[in-house]
């Protein structure tokens, strides 16, 4: 199946195996607590969204927020009609 899309294509990209750093045996594993383990979560974590927010500060979206938040209301709207008239 082929990704279309920007969006697409980083969702892609997250699911990828990070391959800079290499596996290693396991006989040279080191033993890390769940506390160290849990930091490198969260670091990995606040990068992500550190770089989703940046994504959308330089404005790479395919249809506008005023649109968004058009047709948001229009649901609503509808919606209340529905509930109203029945």
């Amino acid at each position: 199946m082929k990704a279309r899309g920007a969006r697409a294509e980083g969702a892609l990209a997250m699911n990828k195996p990070d391959t800079s750093e290499r596996r290693q045996a396991p006989e040279e594993v080191s033993e890390r607590s769940y506390t160290e383990a849990r930091m490198g979560w969260s670091q990995r974590r606040r990068e992500k969204i550190v770089a989703e927010i940046e994504r959308n500060r330089r404005g790479d979206h395919k249809v506008p927020t005023w649109v968004l938040a058009l047709v948001l209301v229009a649901f609503v709207a509808v919606w209340a009609a529905v509930i109203a008239l029945s």
